[in-house]
């Protein structure tokens, strides 16, 4: 074939060329795309190709040199294989009409060539994903021919260089995923010719230019996702009239989103989540949220304090819009009916808002949704019936906040759909009803913490491809389903708190996916069943506080779980390390008879025995001492007053920790060798008696990582006094004020993380709320790897019988205390959150709030108020601030977040105070961002 001038041979199963091939001196074009070939074959170097393509093949190891002789070449073109080495410098010189150079996909590496710039016909640049690493030659300004770079996914470092702006043909630069620092060039934003450009994923900072959109008329795509960009966003950006994707979330954006962007007419995409930006009031009432963009498809704008209402005309907007996500925006009010008219709308997120009222009816009208997400609210009424009416939704997301009444029993309608359903922490109550057991297809599954009543039917078993199960903290009744143990893709099962009786089914050995049991809080009998030996992917097991007995299986799956899987079941017994009793085997004719009647005879008369001596020391009151009642909470040896006195060297003053209200706590060694705290009351205060009772009440009945756990107690007429554990970096108190210790902005975002999740559990994790009363920092205890741990329940109350409120006479600390509590002794959850609030400004202000600064009107809210945004470093505590990248963190609002979090939870009314679950969400989301900016995993 010797006039042949183009071969197109591209998908087929090639993997070689003939050696001939070289002779087809006419051959200008050789497209062989996705084949097989291993090498690129050497005999084509001799050709005067034009174009090489070699796209998709299993191509390995460097380039060969000879194709960077092929002077003819106007087109190389070998994307996606896997070759690897670096580019020579001189790439261009034999290359001198080269326009198109393919060499994305692959595992090059080393600089890009700095002499790319003789490449002077170059039209497109194609090596992103690669390795390639160094800085952006400045000399890529001179390809003045070019329209197309593309640089994204590699190792590229330094600054973007400015001499880009003078390519002005250039209509497409896209560097996403690199590790680029400093500004964007504002000359970029000149190039008229510009179509498309992306920074995203980078470490670019400052501001754009205040001319953007000005300069590129042509611009349809904008994206600089994930870099630390700040600023407000201009108002000239809506003179690219052309732009149909404005990408911009997860930087530092601040001001308002420009109502001039709703000249945009093209847009079909905004996302500006992840920043910090508002929305504007006007008078005509015209903002993003009311603007009908008549072809916008995506809206991200979550996590930014918008600090708006949804206008009722947001139904007016265009029928375009598939997705629309406000998650943690600062959103209050209600949910506008007419929301329903977004026709197309597949995707709907208003989690973490402040929206109330009722959900409306009228979105039983939206068809096409698929994901409905209204958890961590202040919704109320009840779950509207037309929910049931959306046939395509996959997931519905309810939970935390104020619905009422019952789960319609329409959901089992949505069989064929349903994915996920989560309406926990609500006030539901009456029966599950049978139709949710219809849900053949749902993998997600939570109803906990509300009222539910009732007993599971065997029916569950229908949840055939179920995964998560979570319906604890429920007031469910009767039997646990055998038919559970058939669900074989059950992954996490949690029925705590409840009133579940009966035995453990064995049948639960065969959820073989299990890595999550809590079956803990009920009134289970019977023996654990071996069965669960064989749950091989078990993580997480709690059985502890029901009525089990017997032996306590530990081989399999069970080998490596402590006693706190099983604690405060009295008839378990088993292996010392579970801390119960050894078990005895007691068989045969001879131990029956023990059992039956010498026992029971013995027991009387010692009983007796018992009542007489009781009688005669109650007599000696110098004997009280010995005759020393113990309450052991957590299966420990019996501890005596006489071995307290020991273990504290007769409660010496060098033992001394600390004196409170109510008494004095020792540092003490217990015989078998531990470390201990020992809070001796002091019975000469009448209310040592009734904080005693208070901290035994709660302490014995809560377990959650972040409060002091109690270990047992000693207690007569004379003598009370509980040990605690011990805890040795002391308060946060002692870390705050010491001259010597000194805590960093991490350190003190996880303490005070660690004292929300305290009081999250305490007001909502269990079933009955406790509300602490006493907040402060002496109250924080640091244990040996700096978890805080809240302690000091003295003149704790449980809010029992459903009451949100109670009152009492007993005073907190003056500074703490929230107002409604001073003043009239209400006793609430707000008011722990407001203590809360007072806490975390002191924390981070290292300033009391009955410090002497402090006087007449002005108070430390006000001072911190009066702080926010622009003078935040004047109040904050200077000493933690050890490293340059942390001074770069506060510029970028991290305590400023923190302080008007705190402030949130100060507020006077105690109504308008935030609650637990709010702040933990907030301050993992502050730490984040931190952690981000100051490179800490």
């Amino acid at each position: 074939m010797s006039s042949i001038v183009m071969i197109y041979l591209s998908s087929n199963h090639l993997s070689g060329l003939p050696k001939a091939i070289g002779n087809s001196t006419t051959l200008k074009q050789l497209w062989l795309d996705y084949n097989n070939f291993e090498e690129i074959p050497q005999e084509i170097g001799n050709l005067q190709l034009e174009g090489l393509s070699l796209q998709n093949n299993a191509l390995t190891g460097p380039i060969p040199l000879f194709v960077f002789n092929m002077s003819s070449l106007i087109t190389l073109a070998l994307i996606g294989n896997q070759l690897h080495g670096s580019l020579p410098d001189n790439i261009c010189q034999n290359l001198p009409v080269i326009q198109g150079l393919y060499l994305t996909n692959n595992q090059l590496s080393g600089p890009i060539p700095y002499k790319l710039w003789q490449c002077r016909e170059l039209v497109s640049l194609s090596l992103g994903f690669n390795n390639f690493s160094g800085s952006i030659p400045r000399s890529i300004g001179n390809l003045t021919w070019i329209t197309y770079i593309y640089l994204g996914f590699n190792n590229l470092t330094g600054t973007i260089p400015h001499e880009i702006g003078n390519l002005h043909n250039l209509e497409s630069l896209l560097l996403p995923e690199n590790n680029l620092n400093g500004l964007i060039p504002p000359t970029i934003f000149n190039i008229s010719t510009m179509i498309s450009m992306s920074f995203a994923f980078n470490q670019l900072s400052g501001d754009l230019p205040a001319s953007t959109g000005l300069g590129v008329p042509n611009l349809q795509g904008l994206y600089a996702s994930n870099n630390y960009l700040t600023g407000v966003i201009p108002e000239s950006i809506s003179n690219a009239s052309m732009l149909t994707k404005l990408d911009m979330p997860e930087n530092f954006f601040s001001g308002f989103i420009p109502n001039t962007l709703s000249s945009l007419r093209n847009l079909q995409w905004i996302d500006l989540g992840g920043n910090h930006l508002s929305i504007e009031s006007t008078n005509t009432g015209v903002n993003i949220l009311s603007t009908n963009f008549e072809n916008l498809g995506v809206l991200y704008l979550s996590s930014n304090p918008l600090n708006a209402t949804l206008p009722t005309s947001m139904g007016n907007r265009s029928s375009s819009l598939q997705v629309l996500d406000l998650s943690d925006s600062e959103l209050r009010g209600n949910i506008p009916h007419d929301i329903a008219n977004l026709s197309s709308l597949v995707d709907l997120n208003f989690t973490y808002n402040r929206l109330s009222g009722p959900i409306p009816n009228s979105m039983g009208r939206l068809q096409k949704l698929q994901r409905l997400h209204l958890s961590q609210n202040l919704l109320n009424q009840s779950i509207p019936l037309e929910l049931c009416h959306l046939h395509s939704l996959a997931e519905l997301f309810l939970s935390n906040n104020n619905l009422q009444g019952s789960i319609p029993t329409c959901m089992g309608n949505l069989s064929m759909s349903l994915r996920s359903l989560s309406s926990g922490s609500n006030k539901l109550t009456s029966k599950i009803p049978s139709t949710l057991w219809d849900l053949a297809y749902i993998l997600h599954l939570d109803l906990s913490s509300n009222y539910l009543t009732g007993s599971l039917p065997e029916d569950i078993k229908n949840l055939k491809v179920v995964t998560d199960i979570d319906l604890s903290n429920n007031r469910l009744l009767g039997n646990i389903p055998s038919s559970i143990g058939g669900l074989q893709d059950l992954v996490h099962l949690s029925l705590a708190n409840n009133n579940l009786v009966g035995s453990i089914p064995i049948s639960f050995g065969n959820s073989f996916s299990m890595e999550w049991l809590d079956l803990s809080k009920n009134y289970l009998s019977g023996v654990i069943p071996k069965s669960l030996e064989k749950l091989l992917h078990l993580k997480y097991l709690n059985l502890s506080f029901n009525k089990l007995e017997g032996e306590i299986p530990t081989g399999g799956a069970l080998a490596n779980f402590s006693s706190e899987s099983f604690m405060s079941n009295a008839a378990l017994c088993g292996a010392p390390r579970l801390k119960v009793p050894p078990c005895k085997n007691a068989t045969g004719t001879a131990n029956e008879l023990v059992l039956r009647y010498i026992l029971p005879s013995t027991l009387a008369t010692i009983l007796i025995i018992a009542v007489v001596v009781m009688l005669i020391l109650r007599r000696k009151r110098n004997a009280r001492l010995e005759s020393t009642t113990i309450l052991s909470l957590q299966a420990t040896p019996r501890v005596s007053y006489y071995e307290l006195l020991r273990a504290t060297s007769g409660f010496n003053e060098s033992n001394l920790i600390g004196t409170g209200s109510f008494g004095s706590v020792y540092e003490g060694t217990l015989s078998d060798g531990r470390n201990v705290a020992v809070n001796v009351f002091n019975l000469q205060q009448e209310e040592a008696f009734k904080s005693f009772d208070v901290e035994c009440e709660v302490l014995c009945n809560i377990r959650h990582r972040n409060l002091v756990k109690i270990i047992t107690s000693c207690s007569n007429l004379d003598f009370k006094a509980l040990v605690l554990e011990y805890m040795p970096l002391g308060s946060l108190e002692k870390w705050l004020y010491s001259n010597e210790l000194c805590l960093n902005i991490l350190q003190r975002l996880n303490i005070m993380i660690d004292v929300a999740l305290a009081l999250e559990y305490l007001h909502h994790g269990y079933s009955t709320p406790i509300v602490h009363c006493d907040l402060k920092p002496s109250n924080v205890l640091l244990d040996e790897d700096m978890v805080a741990h809240v302690a000091d329940f003295g003149i704790a109350r449980i809010l029992s019988g459903g009451n949100s409120v109670t009152q009492t006479m007993t005073l907190a600390t003056i500074g703490y205390m929230a107002p409604e509590y001073g003043l009239k002794g209400m006793v609430s959850r707000r008011g722990d959150v407001y203590s809360y609030g007072i806490m975390l400004m002191e924390t981070f202000t290292r300033k009391k709030p009955t410090d002497g600064i402090f006087s007449g009107e002005m108070n430390i809210k006000q001072w911190i108020e009066n702080s926010i945004p622009h003078a935040i470093t004047e109040v904050i505590d200077s000493n933690m601030l050890k490293t340059e990248k942390e001074h770069c963190a506060i510029g970028n609002g991290c305590p400023s977040s923190v302080m008007e979090l705190a402030l949130a939870c100060a507020a006077t009314s105690p109504e308008e105070r935030t609650d637990m679950k709010f702040v933990v969400a907030t301050l993992n989301k502050i730490k984040r961002q931190f952690s981000k900016d100051v490179g800490v995993n």
